[in-house]
């Protein structure tokens, strides 16, 4: 990370330049939602310094309480910090491009192949412990300062590790700010936490305006409230499908694999436009494989519902309208959550929430991420070996990502 300030780029390179790095994580991070937060803060903070440590775990704070995706969602609130609104989009499709794509192709052209066993996917799930390993060691360094934060820290991660649900993110968010107004205060962080960030990338030309944050928030309710009265007086598929994708993005935390159940309740059945549980359980195994957000299955269960043209059109619909609200929700909040982070009070808070996100992720990083995906010595000596080549050797994690990858395919 160079020590000198460096020039921003004027915004239309801004614009490109979003797009292909939010292109490159969606083609490398595989691992589901904690282990994106790892790729993009090797990407976002350490790599392009586009934005400090602690303004990275804020925005990853605000994403923990907003419903759908986090990890999409975080990149499009480093969009919107590089290069507004228009930032925000092109940081989604890029991020979102690749795995959309795979699993449309998927669900044209297949009649479902499992694959959830093979070597190379096994690899690129160690390679996911590995990157979050490092995330967590990074930020906690940063974020969980001395005994008090370090508590605060262990305590999430324990509540996290045994309340289940969406219950074991938010409360352990929640305690964290109490704990923070309590016993902590600003001054209790290093000077520099709370001074401008000089070497930092950030060149957003203007703040988002509470007239478009009040906006952006109508029309997420107005959706919420229209789709289903659309789906039910109207014979077209589509509007069901938008329906259900949309409730899916608004109404449900923890991520894509919180949301599958949802979805398996809404589209499988045996009636006209339902799919069998074979078609979606074979599309939830190819999504596992995909780099990139796990709410791209959207994608394969509108393609799933029509053949050629008319199923391209249909998973493009269900993308659109499960990654909707989140771009809504983003653009109606950030503006108050800007706002509330100048308040003494409200930095406390933090300081115990971006304590508790490192709890967290420390709670993920052993379930499901270690859980589910190391099993044998083997294993162990791979995410080892990863962690060696981003750690020490600061390789890049795609290229990390491609060693596991092949090690898998070579020797598991």
């Amino acid at each position: 990370m160079a020590d000198e300030k460096v020039q921003p780029l004027p915004l239309k390179n801004r614009y490109a330049e979003v797009f292909t790095t939010a292109l490159k994580l969606g083609l490398t991070s595989f691992g589901g939602p904690t282990a994106h937060i790892g790729y993009f803060r090797d990407e976002y903070v350490q790599r392009k310094n586009w934005l400090s440590e602690r303004s990275f775990a804020d925005l990853v704070a605000l994403c923990q309480f907003l419903p759908g995706p986090a990890s999409s969602q975080l990149g499009m609130a480093i969009g919107i910090k590089r290069a507004g609104l228009p930032g925000a989009f092109l940081a989604w499709v890029g991020f979102t491009l690749p795995s959309a794509a795979l699993m449309l192709l998927f669900a044209l052209t297949s009649s479902g192949t499992g694959f959830s066993e093979a070597g190379w996917l096994q690899g690129l799930k160690l390679a996911a412990v590995a990157v979050v390993a490092l995330a967590v060691w990074s930020m906690g360094k940063t974020l969980a300062q001395g005994p008090l934060r370090a508590t605060i820290a262990i305590g999430s991660a324990i509540a996290a590790s045994v309340i289940p649900g969406i219950g074991g993110q938010l409360v352990p968010l929640l305690a964290g700010a109490i704990a923070g107004l309590c016993w902590l205060q600003p001054t209790d962080m290093h000077t520099a936490d709370f001074e401008p960030e000089q070497n930092v990338l950030l060149s957003q030309e203007k703040p988002m305006s509470y007239r478009l944050a009040w906006s952006a928030l109508a029309v997420f309710a107005m959706l919420l409230l229209i789709l289903p009265i659309l789906a039910r007086n109207c014979a077209s598929p589509l509007w069901s499908i938008a329906d259900s994708a949309y409730r899916a993005g608004s109404l449900v935390f923890g991520g894509g694999h919180a949301v599958l159940p949802l979805l398996e309740q809404e589209v499988v059945g045996t009636g006209s436009g339902k799919l069998t549980a074979d078609i979606f359980t074979a599309g939830y195994g190819a999504v596992q494989a995909m780099p990139g957000p796990l709410f791209t299955f959207a994608a394969y269960i509108g393609g799933s519902m029509a053949e050629g043209i008319t199923g391209v059109l249909y998973g493009l619909i269900a993308l659109a309208a499960i990654f909707l609200p989140s771009f809504l929700l983003l653009a109606g909040a950030l503006p108050f959550w800007q706002t509330l982070k100048r308040n003494r009070q409200a930095q406390a808070a933090l300081m115990g929430i971006n304590a508790a996100i490192v709890g967290i992720l420390l709670a993920a990083l052993y379930h499901p991420i270690w859980y589910d995906a190391v099993r044998s010595p083997r294993h162990f000596v791979i995410v080892l070996l990863v962690f060696l080549l981003l750690h020490v050797w600061r390789r890049q994690p795609w290229q990390s990502v491609a060693a596991a990858a092949a090690a898998g395919w070579l020797i598991l």
